[in-house]
């Protein structure tokens, strides 16, 4: 019995001393944060979103209150704990992205000192958002041979990321669980076409392959990869050529990111950790002198700079050079 008693107040005071005491206006800023994201939980799911709500912006006021080249802020992803986020939106598959040796032949430069190709006439599509599958890797390779299509023929058409989950399996993707910009291309080339968005529409979960050749918009004459961790070669082609997909690795404090210049110690440069892919539109570099490339996301434009980020360039953060590629298109 005192056993009993003693487990009992030992597991009460535990429970009360892990469990952050929350704050009047804490819970006002949820129930806010509820209404503008049209949030609704029964009561149980309404006390534990509202504890990770809590936590998440307490990390990210302290987060903001130190000196950091980027902040944070809330956004969709705030009631979700990191874990919960990346089963929902990463990459859940283990991706082998080390490209090697690439195809991109270089030029010596001279570069500009910053190339935006959202500032370059109709080449890049809106922002789109991948929802609750791990499908990043199809945005990115949409997104870069929209681009690289509108750049070549003055024709921007957003294409289908749905054919890309449903039937590119045979080139080691993973659909919702995960895939590869380089390996997508691979299946367009060999597939003979990828449809549009709007003869194929985005559902975000895994289906059966619905490909009709007949309406295939886009072609892939080659695939080209960026030799790994040659981050002058993805200046080259971004500054000369046209955007470039690329992977890295999300780690916690991204999921909060806002605005400024994304760094981070926590997240790994090799490509075994990559689970995350986007697609890079152009760079520059701060008034203080930090290079950063211009990243379009797949989380929709709430997320972020609109749907975009800034990460440092140069260094290889988060293993964003290990394997970058970009399609030849096909006429």
């Amino acid at each position: 019995m005192e056993l009993a008693v003693v487990w009992f107040f030992t597991t009460f005071f535990s429970l009360v001393l892990l469990t952050p005491l929350i704050l009047p206006e804490e819970e006002y800023q949820f129930k806010q944060w509820m209404s503008q994201h049209n949030n609704v939980y029964d009561a149980e799911e309404y006390h534990h979103r509202l504890r990770i709500f809590t936590e998440n912006k307490r990390e990210i006021d302290r987060h903001n209150a130190g000196n950091h080249s980027f902040t944070m802020g809330l956004n969709q992803f705030s009631d979700k704990t990191f874990e919960e986020f990346r089963k929902l939106f990463l990459l859940t598959e283990p991706q082998n992205c080390s490209a090697t040796n690439g195809g991109h032949v270089g030029r010596a430069g001279p570069y500009p000192e910053s190339v935006d190709w959202r500032m370059k006439g109709n080449v890049v599509t809106p922002v789109k958002n991948q929802g609750h599958c791990g499908s990043c890797w199809t945005f990115s390779t949409t997104g870069c041979l929209e681009s690289v299509n509108a750049i070549a023929t003055g024709k921007l058409i957003p294409l289908s990321e749905q054919q890309l989950i449903d039937c590119a399996k045979d080139f080691n993707n993973y659909g919702c669980m995960g895939g590869l910009p380089s390996q997508a291309f691979e299946y367009i080339k060999y597939n003979n076409g990828l449809m549009t968005e709007e003869d194929y529409p985005y559902k975000g979960y895994d289906d059966s392959c619905n490909f009709e050749p007949s309406l295939a918009a886009a072609f892939v004459l080659d695939v080209v990869n960026i030799t790994s961790y040659d981050e002058k070669a993805m200046v080259d082609a971004v500054a000369r050529l046209n955007p470039v997909s690329f992977g890295f690795e999300v780690t916690a404090d991204f999921m909060h990111y806002k605005e400024g210049v994304y760094t981070s110690t926590q997240c790994k440069s090799t490509p075994d950790m990559v689970n995350h892919a986007v697609l890079a539109v152009g760079y520059g570099a701060e008034e203080n002198g930090t290079p950063y490339w211009i990243v379009k996301n797949s989380w929709g434009t709430a997320w972020g700079m609109d749907g975009y980020f800034l990460i440092e360039r140069g260094k290889n953060m988060c293993g964003l050079a290990a394997c970058s590629s970009y399609p030849l298109p096909l006429f």
